[in-house]
Order: C-alpha cells, then sequence, then structure tokens
C-alpha cells in the first residue's frame, strides 16, 4: 500500500527574471517569517532593503548571503534607477523595509510604480504587517477600516487631517511613535471623547501589549507605560459595536 509520505514534494518554482518581489519581514518575532521569503531572499541577485544593517541583522539570524544596497525614503529616486535597469537585464530582487510590508508607510511605491511603468513583473511576496496584526486583535469592526500611515507633524495640519479622519465611518488605523502618543490622546478626548481606542505596541514581541478604553482613560493609563516601540493605533468609527467589546489584560505575553 502507497503512503502519502513517501511522495516526493512538488519542485518549487525559481524565481523569474526581471523580477521585482516584495517581501514581508517579521515586525519584531522572527519565526514570523514565512519559509518563502527566505527562499526569496536567498535566490535573489540583490536585496533593496530601507536599512542595510537591519536587514543584514535578518539575514545573517537565516544564514543568507546575499548583496545589498540601501533604498530609503532620500535615495528611492537614483536608487530606483538602478534596481530598474538590474531587472531590465534580467535581475531579481527583493525589497525589503525595516519590518513589515515594504511600501506600508514604508518606501517602495516609487520603485513599484516604476518596474510597472517599464513592464516589468512585480510580485508580492506576502507575511508580517503591523497594521493587520493590529486590526484583527483590536476587537473593533474590521468589516470597514481606513489606513492613514503617520499623522502629519505640524499642528494645524494635524488638526484638520484628524478631523477629517474622525468623519469617516469604519475603524480609523494609523501609525504613531511612542513620543507623541500622549498628544494624540489629548487631541481625541477633545474631538472624540466617546470613541474607543485601542493602542497596540511591542506586537509579536516578549512585552506585546493592547491597551483598551475611551481616550481620557488611557490618557490616565499611558502616563505609566513604557515609552518605547512604535505604536498602532485604531480608533472606533463611531458605530457603538466597539462599545460591547469587553476590555483585556493589558499586557499580554506569548506563553
Amino acid at each position: 500500500m502507497s503512503s502519502d509520505a513517501n511522495i516526493p514534494a512538488p519542485a518549487l518554482p525559481p524565481l523569474a527574471p526581471g523580477t521585482l518581489y516584495l517581501v514581508a519581514t517579521p515586525i519584531g518575532n522572527m519565526e514570523d517569517i514565512t519559509l518563502r521569503a527566505i527562499r526569496t531572499l536567498r535566490e535573489c541577485d540583490l536585496v533593496a532593503a530601507e536599512d542595510t544593517r537591519r536587514t543584514g541583522h535578518l539575514l545573517r539570524h537565516f544564514d543568507i548571503n546575499r548583496r545589498m544596497v540601501s533604498c530609503f525614503a532620500h535615495n528611492e529616486r537614483r536608487r530606483s534607477e538602478e534596481i530598474l535597469r538590474l531587472l531590465q537585464s534580467g535581475g531579481k530582487v527583493a525589497l525589503v523595509s525595516d519590518a513589515g510590508t515594504p511600501g506600508i508607510s514604508d518606501p517602495g511605491a516609487r520603485l513599484v510604480r516604476g518596474a510597472i511603468d517599464a513592464g516589468l513583473r512585480v510580485e508580492s511576496v506576502p507575511g508580517p504587517c503591523a497594521l493587520v496584526a493590529g486590526l484583527v486583535a483590536s476587537g473593533l469592526p474590521t468589516d470597514e477600516f481606513h489606513f492613514v500611515g503617520f499623522l502629519p507633524n505640524k499642528s494645524g495640519q494635524r488638526a484638520r487631517e484628524l478631523d477629517r479622519l474622525l468623519a469617516l465611518p469604519g475603524t480609523l488605523v494609523l501609525y504613531e511613535s511612542p513620543y507623541r502618543v500622549e498628544k494624540l490622546l489629548g487631541e481625541l478626548v477633545v474631538k472624540a471623547p466617546a470613541r474607543q481606542v485601542v493602542l497596540a505596541r511591542e506586537m509579536s514581541k516578549r512585552h506585546e501589549e493592547y491597551l483598551r478604553g475611551l481616550p481620557a482613560e488611557l490618557a490616565r493609563v499611558w502616563s505609566e507605560r513604557p515609552r518605547k516601540g512604535e505604536f498602532v493605533v485604531m480608533i472606533d468609527g463611531g458605530d457603538g459595536l466597539a462599545a460591547e467589546v469587553p476590555p483585556a489584560p493589558a499586557e499580554q505575553e506569548p506563553a
């Protein structure tokens, strides 16, 4: 009698020449990288990294030796031209950000647009994404949400943008630094005092935690929290569904 255990696994297709691979990398926990991401990084001709030091640590962790170049906000235009030339000659390039999915509040959009305009193949290697990880564990509605990355730094622009976003239906998802969370909570105390807010910090890491409550409640709690780790902030769209979500322990550590 034959056994499925004796059937060889199908051979994986090689990377396609002239393809830009958008490779998602862990947002904290190294175990979150996918097998496909590891294989792509091993088999590509070049890794274009937002920060070669951080990506170098990732590659060494998985014993991957590949040539790297930097591709960040201030050199993306120039670097894109170089990468496109390599792709046009049949090269295979993996684009990665410091953490998560490249192009989501990180460099990459210009390079992707350039590759598409040049008739080149762009392929996503999906994996970790902070906004998705935070949203699905928030307890807030996920059937409609709006992601906006980081709010503007200037107070006037920030206030106008926040007013516009709070008028949208669905859950609002944004990123924030630990140094501006207090400011954001103060703004929400004034502009949306009755909306449920969830702060997700250190996701996938040892001290991962979700803080849930009204803006004024979280402002009081925040004064006692460590000021480190970027945040995913989720704000109820005001439809009342979030009010039914029971509070969770402030800190959740993996077993």
